[in-house]
């Protein structure tokens, strides 16, 4: 999908300014340990009555990346996992396990940077990322590193499912997030992006409309998806805290049909590849 720099491409996205004045973001405690064939809609749905809530239709779920796979059964065992001469190769520049190596590349489309303890890919869904969103914390049995976690195969479809589950199991309908840590170019830390998008606009282009001075917006775009997913990712935690869902109320830009993709740059706009 391809965004002009100079001319609007995607639907421009009003702000409702009334609600902008306040987001409430919700730990949904409660949720289970989630295990290959779990169904995501009804834990997600007993965790919202368990905490006292109610969902309302402008309401935004937020769903971390790793309760999606688990539940798509997307786990390897490592003692399955054949490296071939390649992933041998490049896990000898990197320092890591060559059957990890071996997953990064079936994952991904291109290797962009490769260094002691580093490995910076081309996912196949269009991120960029290290590991290629490969991941062994929080994964049961990795305590001997014999287990990974891969991304969901879709993240988009799966926010789309999830959605549709809620709703059947709800009667209200929700947008959903999934959402990811990851890594950037010239800043330290990780942060929360959207991977997965349904009922919320991933981007917000505001090329078109005005500033308080009555210019023209030229470039504004709003990755506001990445926004909502970054700050739900401050109640998730990153470490032992055991909230893999959040409940965003307040969302301040109307709702559309979305995708994740809309927030990957295209290879021909992106100056530093």
């Amino acid at each position: 999908m391809h965004y002009s720099s100079l001319e609007p491409q995607l639907p421009i996205t009003h702000v409702d300014l009334a609600r902008r004045r306040e987001l409430k973001l919700i730990a949904l405690q409660g949720i289970p340990e989630v295990e290959h064939g779990s169904d995501l809609p009804r834990l997600l749905s007993a965790a919202v009555e368990q905490n006292g809530l109610r969902l309302e239709p402008d309401d935004v779920v937020v769903i971390a990346q790793k309760i999606v796979s688990k539940s798509e059964g997307r786990l390897v065992q490592l003692t399955t996992v054949e490296p071939s001469p390649r992933a041998i190769e490049l896990a000898q520049v990197v320092d890591k396990d060559p059957r990890l190596v071996e997953l990064m590349l079936r994952e991904s489309v291109d290797v962009l940077r490769a260094r002691r303890g580093v490995i910076i890919l081309e996912h196949r869904l269009g991120f960029v990322m290290a590991n290629a969103g490969i991941d062994q914390s929080n994964v049961p049995g990795s305590d001997n590193d014999d287990v990974a976690l891969l991304l969901p195969s879709d993240p988009d479809d799966s926010a789309r499912r999830i959605r549709q589950g809620l709703r059947n199991a709800c009667g209200v309908d929700v947008a959903v997030i999934i959402n990811d840590s990851f890594g950037r170019a010239w800043r330290n830390g990780v942060t929360g992006v959207a991977i997965g998008v349904a009922g919320v606009p991933a981007v917000v282009d505001l090329r078109g409309e005005t500033d308080r001075e009555g210019r023209v917006l030229r470039v504004t775009q709003i990755a506001a998806a990445d926004e909502l997913a970054a700050a739900a990712s401050l109640v998730m935690g990153q470490a032992d805290e055991g909230c893999p869902a959040v409940l965003a109320r307040g969302f301040p830009y109307a709702r559309r049909d979305s995708s994740a993709r809309e927030l990957v740059r295209p290879r021909d706009e992106d100056l530093f590849r």
